[in-house]
């Protein structure tokens, strides 16, 4: 009986907070003028937000590893409204990479009030773990180490400007999915390492933020290609997604469920009903097309 009373407690604060959350808007005046740096920015969801920034008037600092892909997307955003927009061409299994282009983007746009960490990569395919350990160090190199590595960079310009931290999570960083090992491998490490430096921005009253947006399955060319027909779940808009994640970091919130319904159901219960949400998740993979 305690323990219904505690998951209803915890499923009427959610979705009170997110009311609260959807009622309030952000405006131009928000952030015009704001140095915003976006990694992962040439396609997908880092595009979008990319695109968001500079319609609200930001200096954008975009990276990814097809410069001419970060050509166009710079272009669009000064069409956009961007008070600047630059890139640099990265390579985020790298570290030495990660840490240079931290260090540069902070230095053309002279500091920081926005990392926006969204690239994701390595080496691993979307399939059954077959114990290839190259892969789960190629993810770790890409979707942990380099995050945390920028993080480590940017400290010192986050603190000056009491800026925003924004980390592209997912579902698979807070419920172990199958087929994507070393992906929820390195989701479960974000989520771990970005609590744990909130709470320490807190107790050290460090006022800058830290906004965990925790995804499910977005409609980004990317995603569509490695799993749009393993599973049978509908893919949401990425500038839908890229919409929420920019209000969220804007309203330095510290979480952000997008899609809500789809994401926020199964985390409340996960603790409470582990078997029965693993059975319902995985209902919606496709067998026969996963190796």
């Amino acid at each position: 009986m305690a323990g219904i009373k505690l998951l209803l407690c915890s499923l009427v604060i959610g979705l009170c907070a997110h009311y609260f959350y959807f009622t309030e808007t952000i405006s131009p005046e928000m952030v015009k003028g704001k140095r915003v740096l976006v990694t992962g920015s040439s396609t997908g969801i880092g595009e979008q937000i990319a695109y968001k920034f500079a319609e609200l008037g930001a200096h954008v600092m975009l990276t990814a590893r097809r410069e001419k892909q970060l050509q166009e997307v710079a272009k669009k955003c000064l069409n956009f409204g961007a008070a600047s927009a630059n890139y640099m061409v990265s390579d985020m299994g790298n570290l030495t990479s990660a840490q240079i282009v931290a260090e540069e983007g902070i230095k053309k746009l002279g500091g920081l009030d926005y990392l926006v960490l969204n690239h994701v990569g390595g080496s691993g395919s979307f399939g059954s773990f077959q114990g290839d350990m190259e892969a789960v160090l190629s993810s770790n190199n890409v979707n942990f180490l380099s995050y945390i590595q920028m993080t480590s960079t940017a400290l010192k310009a986050l603190r000056e400007s009491q800026g925003s931290i924004v980390v592209m999570s997912s579902l698979s960083g807070r419920i172990g999915a199958p087929f994507t090992t070393s992906y929820c491998a390195a989701k479960f490490a974000l989520e771990g390492f970005y609590s744990s430096l909130r709470r320490e921005f807190i107790l050290n009253k460090s006022n800058v933020s830290v906004t965990v947006a925790v995804l499910g399955f977005i409609d980004t060319e990317s995603a569509i290609r490695k799993v749009g027909d393993k599973v049978t779940m509908s893919a949401s808009p990425k500038e839908e997604c890229a919409d929420e994640v920019v209000k969220a970091a804007v309203l330095r919130t510290p979480e952000l469920f997008y899609p809500f319904w789809g994401i926020k159901p199964f985390v409340l219960l996960r603790d409470w009903a582990p078997t029965l949400i693993g059975k319902v998740l995985d209902k919606f993979y496709v067998l026969e097309n996963i190796q």
